[in-house]
């Protein structure tokens, strides 16, 4: 007779596979995972606190360093609920440089998250392939903004300066050079026999358990919940755009990788129409005071980031520092389900389940 003892097992603290720094103990009966537990915290910086001591305008590098890998579409949830407190009118200029460049971040991200995760499963071209595109994108990004990560380009009442001459006309460039590389990806792995094995059947939960867990973006639309803010409850000028909401209804990490390739096609429809809508001339400013002071009151604002349902909590006491400020970060409640998900699975699935999450670790933190 076999005998097999129960072995504790420290996946990390590391970095590689799951793109910051995560830990999970695992408790395993030979090659089977009978408890999973994620040990996160190690990048805590202490954002929300910090913010009550920050006027509203310096909060905004803070934002950058949660979802580093969607650094436009976090300045934007701040200056939306505060620009909400304060009924501020964005000028269209500026929101149609803000639609594009939290798209193109969107795009980003996906690609960041494509080539990890063949990464951690064994593949390594479609990472260099991905890391190609997304430095086009970062390149652009980098001409707008003048960084390369975090961004800090969005204010309250519009965006910190306007679009270099020739800016949108080398996006308007970039969108054919990518939907013909999104091509090749899906030639090059969608229809691969071994990606396949790996991940068909692996890490599935229904739409109930999702909505139970709270999850968001991805991680419910690929259990055919139709649900994506830019649609259902649209924000700047998302409602002028034609666009399609991804969805699956498999509810496994084959489902959350068709979403995720099919969205990139999406984003790269909503800036081909954004540029080609775009103002010829127009402020990228709203007035607002020196000093911003949001009026006494509570708001919350949520938008549509590449990780789901990213929310922003502003309760002001009528001074330049928020009283209270508090995000709901996607990542963070993303994260909730990976435990279950890993119960009974074979050990070899676990970087694959938690690579088809698409977590990061600087927003589930905070």
């Amino acid at each position: 007779m076999i005998r097999t003892e129960e072995m504790l097992l420290n996946v990390g603290p590391q970095h590689p596979s799951t793109h910051g720094v995560f830990r999970l103990v695992l408790k395993i009966d030979g090659e089977i995972i009978t408890e999973a537990t994620p040990v996160i915290g190690y990048l805590h910086r202490g954002t929300e606190k910090l913010a009550e001591d920050l006027q509203y305008t310096q909060i905004i590098p803070y934002t950058d360093r949660m979802d580093y890998l969607s650094a436009m579409t976090n300045n934007y949830v701040l200056c939306h609920a505060v620009e909400t407190m304060m009924d501020l009118e964005v000028p269209e200029r500026a929101e149609y440089l803000r639609v594009i460049v939290m798209e193109l971040g969107r795009l980003a991200s996906h690609l960041v998250w494509y080539g990890t995760y063949l990464l951690d499963i064994g593949a390594l071209s479609p990472f260099l392939f991905a890391f190609r595109e997304r430095e086009m994108i970062i390149n652009l990004l980098n001409e707008l903004s003048g960084a390369r990560l975090t961004f800090n380009y969005m204010r309250v009442g519009g965006v910190k300066w306007d679009a270099p001459d020739g800016w949108i006309d080398k996006v308007r460039e970039f969108l054919p050079y990518m939907r013909e590389q999104l091509a090749g990806y899906h030639e090059l792995v969608t229809g691969n026999e071994i990606f396949l094995n790996r991940v068909k059947g692996v890490g599935q939960y229904t739409r109930e358990e999702a909505l139970e867990y709270s999850l968001s973006g991805v991680g419910l639309r690929c259990t055919g919940e139709n649900w994506d803010l830019r649609k259902d409850e649209p924000y700047s000028i998302y409602d002028r755009f034609d666009f399609d909401v991804p969805t699956r209804t498999g509810g496994d990490a084959w489902a959350r990788y068709e979403c995720r390739m099919e969205e990139i096609e999406q984003c790269i429809r909503i800036v081909e129409q954004a540029v080609e809508q775009f103002p010829s001339e127009g402020k990228i400013m709203a007035k607002v005071p020196r000093i911003i002071k949001a009026p006494k009151g509570e708001a919350y604002v949520r938008i549509e980031s590449p990780r789901g349902e990213i929310g922003c909590y502003i309760a002001s006491d009528g001074k330049k520092e928020p009283y209270r400020l508090k995000f709901r970060r996607p990542s963070f409640y993303n994260l909730q389900i990976l435990p279950k998900l890993l119960k009974g699975q074979n050990i070899a699935n676990v970087v694959a389940i938690l690579g088809s999450i698409d977590i990061v670790l600087g927003e589930v933190d905070g």
